[in-house]
């Protein structure tokens, strides 16, 4: 079987239309969402409806709490909080209603999901650094943990001794005596520096994982920021990926 994990759209559609027809081709089995579908892009509605149409599990992210009124966007920053307020002006009901259906956690055999992080998975920690990481394990009894949130790409392994370690990968198999936390990166706004549009897939019969990046028209994203009103910052980073 191979699972697809996507997390962090933003409402980039033109970065989520691409990462779906690329996923397609990996012939995947299912297709797990770990939040943050709205906030900072212009495209909400769009993203909600192919996110609730193509993914098997589907979580909130802290954008997604916020767009529900679960929460107020006061802890956001400036460009976060404006976009939100917009946002909540454009989501439809229809929308609502969908993302009302997430979920904050979700286990798949031995996957465990949520945004942020295991330990608080409704309070938005990163989990940026080994310190970070390393107490999060006693807080899941998977193998594996699957998180977005930061917009990092990121691959803990804690071994059978106890040692944690964090790595750069594109490739790598699990070993059967390592626990692991990965961040799957972002979608609609990646933040490593690379704009591609970031996702993992998980190959269960051989224990493989891969990062997959794709290139998006971004010029056409930040045209649809630009003509909904957004902050121009929004699109300036898209071409950074930061």
């Amino acid at each position: 079987m191979i699972i697809a994990f996507i997390s962090d759209v933003h409402a980039n559609l033109e970065a989520l239309q691409v990462t779906l027809a690329d996923i397609e081709k990996q012939h995947v089995d299912r297709i797990h969402f770990l939040g943050d579908a709205v906030g900072y892009g212009p495209e909400p509605n769009p993203c909600v409806e192919l996110i609730a149409a193509n993914c098997d599990i589907k979580l909130l992210g802290n954008h997604d709490f916020a767009a529900l009124g679960l929460e107020t966007p006061d802890s956001f920053n400036e460009i976060a909080r404006v976009s939100m307020e917009w946002t909540l002006k454009e989501l439809s009901a229809r929308s609502t209603t969908a993302m009302a259906d997430f979920e904050l956690e979700a286990i798949d055999g031995d996957f465990y999901m949520t945004h942020a992080s295991p330990r608080t998975p409704d309070l938005w920690e990163y989990i940026l650094d080994i310190d970070s990481a390393c107490s999060q394990f006693e807080h899941f009894e998977q193998q594996v943990a699957f998180v977005g949130h930061s917009h990092l790409p990121a691959f803990f392994c804690k071994r059978a001794d106890d040692t944690i370690s964090q790595r750069y990968i594109t490739e790598s198999e699990l070993d059967p005596d390592s626990r692991y936390i990965i961040n799957v990166g972002s979608v609609g706004q990646p933040r490593d520096h690379d704009p591609r549009a970031c996702y993992v897939t998980v190959d269960t019969k051989n224990n493989i994982i891969r990062y997959h990046r794709v290139e998006y028209d971004i010029s056409k994203a930040i045209a649809s920021i630009d003509s909904h009103g957004l902050p121009q910052i929004l699109g300036e980073r898209l071409l950074v990926g930061r």
